[in-house]
């Protein structure tokens, strides 16, 4: 009997030790790479709402549990995404992952465009360009990609003159060759650009901040005719990036769900050609 016993619990401890060294080596342990909780973050506004009434319906459907978290600046989202409380983010474009991550030494990537709503001038104290006068002070966002951004925009519409040969995407204030109208370029973190309108006689703000901030796209003075490598990207971990939950993320956004969520509640903004 006691021989029985100690067979049995032998077998028992080889058992355990061999589950142990299987999840220790990844084996058995499949549930990993097919999670289905996902927590998703993005900045105040239009993504965030995107998220919201566009894709968190499209993957409950497929059996995913989704957290959605809403950030007021440009940092926490990548460095979240980075340090894994989040499993993707919604709120940026590529020029600006591809910097960010760079310069913070993050291993981050891009799996699908989306839209976004598009930068805009707007202003309480003039109701066109042609009311512009010398000396006008803009604000304008002052991460270096949507600053770069913004001052294109403004030669775009003959406010300013950029270098000759300068990269549009690098585009800074010691970049501007002629300034014609004197105009007073201000600098400013871009979730706090919609409160410069009270003082500044223009603003240029990301069309998120901006609607967040209850403007609508309507009352911008001009808005920009924005070019794809200014969409927004959904971004991942580049270890999660060919996970079956990151593919299913992906192909919620090419869901006819989530075109009509578009469709009813994001009008005139720029999408990318899958969505067309």
């Amino acid at each position: 009997m006691q021989s029985k016993r100690r067979h049995f619990v032998s077998e028992t401890l080889r058992a355990v030790a061999v589950i142990g060294l299987a999840t220790a080596l990844g084996l058995g342990n499949a549930h990993a790479d097919d999670k289905k909780t996902l927590t998703i973050g993005a900045t105040a506004g239009s993504n965030f709402d995107q998220l919201k009434l566009g894709i968190k319906p499209v993957l409950e459907k497929k059996g995913y549990t989704v957290k959605l978290v809403e950030f007021n600046d440009y940092v926490q989202p990548n460095l979240a995404l980075a340090q894994g409380s989040l499993d993707a983010n919604l709120f940026q474009h590529i020029i600006y992952l591809r910097k960010f991550s760079a310069d913070k030494g993050l291993n981050l990537v891009d799996v699908t465009k989306a839209p976004i709503a598009p930068l805009g001038l707007y202003s309480k104290k003039r109701k066109s360009l042609n009311e512009l006068k010398d000396g006008d002070r803009i604000t304008l966002p002052n991460d270096p990609s949507n600053l770069a951004r913004a001052l294109v925009f403004l030669e775009q519409n003959k406010l300013i003159k950029v270098k000759a040969g300068v990269d549009p995407l690098k585009v800074t204030e010691k970049d501007v060759a002629e300034n014609p109208r004197k105009l007073v370029l201000t600098p400013i973190e871009a979730a706090q650009l919609p409160r410069t309108l009270d003082d500044a006689e223009f603003a240029l703000i990301n069309g998120n901040f901006a609607i967040s901030s209850g403007l609508k796209l309507t009352e911008a003075v001009a808005l920009e005719k924005t070019p794809d490598h200014y969409l927004n990207v959904v971004a991942v971990k580049t270890d999660d990036k060919d996970k079956p939950w990151a593919r299913d993320l992906v192909a919620a956004f090419r869901t006819p769900e989530y075109r009509a969520a578009l469709d009813k509640h994001f009008a005139g903004y720029a999408r990318p050609a899958y969505l067309q």
